[in-house]
């Protein structure tokens, strides 16, 4: 790393102009809708609500003019079978960290894109369309070979290829070109031109295969968030001169303790306010005060400090079921509380309200699932989560709750609202994370079924029966549901009418079990596949 005085870059001058052109914009726009009441548009705006070490709003003003989709039970099952996507625009009170009514909608309003797995701390965006009518594979990467390592797990050693569980590519705009990146098999961390498919940057190489979702700092900071299997969460920047990826700072897994299981990083980070909040499968729950700037030669600086850890097991579940207690899925917050889940199945909530005032955060909920719940938690807006575990223990419990479990957070002693058994085999049950459309959450299962189930009674609507294991997390994206299937074919499906069994739109063969979860941005579809390849996949683009 180069820490020596530069001048400001071009492209860096370009960049903070063009955040400060956006936020003008976005004023604007707030003005207008407060003065207004709606909006022109029925594309969703972000609601991201930043934590309370944040600049505090000018004076007297308490209230967020908010514009988000119809998400609530109740209003969405009126509105079941239009098709195109309504929008409500309503002011809210809110002094936290992430505004519980911000789902199904876009992280940041400093950077255009889908910048981590599931795309907001809620964990229900999934990218913006319009999705491909008429499909084609536009660019494979790399365009010879695959991206393909050896890795050792559970003393095998075996050799891994493409992109996995999560795998999602991570897409945003940077100036006039549209960028994005993901983790490999490979052992790499990739930035490639999402039009052309051409790296922008080599590749960032560790010490192990990458088998998570990177996140993209959502305050504008040139900063890349990633874990990978050689023990290390990472810190990349990629503003510096001479074209590369250069690591800001890292986090061991046993920087802190004690911990269990193993030192992989699966979760993809979530950045709020300078904080950043992962699990590590290690079994411990991270926050760390990034305290970035910017330095004199105008490049991005990290300066991290560990603020809070803690254990992701008690006493009680690791006499159930033993030391495997990694936290391998992705943490989500809503309001002023941090949800996440471990391999042991237990479910846990903790409130950070405090945090940024030194105040320690303290666990405010606990639900045993009864086996391993790898798939993230999702946050509607009314504050229910969507939890999804698998059935590899066969024990009691599993069988009593269930594989696909909704729970609500407010009633502790009893937070059942509704589940659905899968346990008819082991290894079954749920490794994907849901969806939420409408009036349904959409479910992938391991045996090959994607369920649509209605949010408020638990009822089945509709099944889809594909090739599994389907651990692809399902995506929503103007009223079309793409799934890839464990074959190498990606499928799309109309789910206008969230009460009809969805017809099948179109089928793309790209080869090689889909694990990894698509991202869909602006008329393309980026999804990797166990084939060894990254691929964009949409309409015909004249040259």
């Amino acid at each position: 790393m180069n820490d020596g005085p530069q001048s400001v870059s071009p492209r860096r001058l370009a960049v903070l102009v063009g955040l400060l052109i956006a936020a003008v914009i976005v004023a604007a726009l707030a003005l207008r809708l407060d003065a207004n009441g709606s909006s022109d548009t029925a594309a969703p705006t972000s609601i991201f609500e930043a934590g309370p070490t944040t600049s505090s709003p000018p004076a007297g003003q308490e209230t967020q003019t908010i514009e988000s989709s119809t998400t609530s039970t109740e209003a969405a099952t009126t509105t079941s079978t239009t098709t195109s996507t309504t929008t409500t625009s309503t002011t809210f009170p809110f002094d936290g960290w992430v505004h519980p009514q911000a789902v199904g909608v876009p992280w940041s309003d400093t950077v255009d894109g889908l910048l981590t797995f599931r795309g907001s701390p809620t964990r229900t965006f999934y990218g913006k369309g319009p999705v491909p009518t008429n499909p084609q594979v536009l660019w494979s990467f790399p365009d010879s070979g695959s991206m393909c390592s050896e890795s050792t797990s559970g003393g095998q050693t075996r050799t891994w290829c493409g992109t996995g569980w999560t795998g999602q590519p991570s897409v945003w705009e940077v100036d006039d070109e549209t960028w994005m990146a993901f983790g490999a098999y490979d052992r790499a961390i990739h930035v490639l031109n999402a039009d052309s498919g051409e790296p922008e940057f080599d590749a960032f190489t560790t010490g192990d295969i990458i088998k998570g979702s990177v996140t993209i700092d959502p305050d504008g900071f040139p900063l890349i968030y990633s874990g990978s299997r050689d023990n290390y969460f990472r810190v990349l920047a990629w503003d510096r001169p001479g074209g590369e990826l250069v690591e800001l700072w890292r986090l061991a897994a046993n920087d802190v303790g004690p911990t269990k299981w193993n030192n992989d990083w699966d979760g993809a980070a979530l950045i709020i306010d300078d904080y950043l909040f992962e699990g590590g499968e290690n079994s411990r729950f991270h926050i760390v005060k990034l305290n970035r700037t910017l330095g004199p030669d105008g490049l991005v600086q990290v300066d991290p400090e560990i603020v809070f850890h803690a254990a992701g097991w008690d006493d009680e579940l690791v006499r159930a079921v033993g030391n495997n207690v990694s936290i391998e899925n992705s943490v989500a917050i809503s309001g002023n509380v941090v949800y996440f889940a471990n391999s042991g199945g237990l479910v846990q909530g903790w409130d950070i309200e405090g945090l940024a005032e030194g105040v320690e955060p303290e666990r405010v909920f606990r639900f045993w699932t009864g086996d391993d719940v790898d798939a993230s938690i999702v946050i509607d807006d009314e504050g229910f989560l969507y939890v999804g575990a698998e059935y590899e223990r066969g024990l009691a419990r599993a069988r009593e709750v269930g594989q696909i479990i909704k729970l609500d957070p407010s009633k502790p002693d009893d937070p059942i609202v509704w589940s659905i058994d899968d346990s008819a085999r082991l290894d079954g049950g749920v490794w994907a994370t849901s969806a939420l459309y409408r009036d349904i959450v959409i479910a992938a299962t391991d045996g090959g079924r994607v369920l649509g189930i209605d949010r408020q009674n638990g009822e089945i609507v509709w099944t889809l029966n594909l090739v599994g294991p389907l651990w692809q997390s399902p995506v929503v994206v103007d009223d079309v549901l793409i799934q890839g299937d464990c074959n190498g074919v990606l499928h799309a499906f109309d789910v206008s009418d969230t009460r009809a069994t969805p017809t099948e739109l179109w089928r793309v063969d790209i080869g090689g079990c889909i694990e990894s979860t698509p991202a869909v941005w602006d008329g393309t579809i980026y999804v990797g596949t166990r084939g060894g390849k990254v691929h964009a996949i949409g309409d015909h683009r004249p040259n």
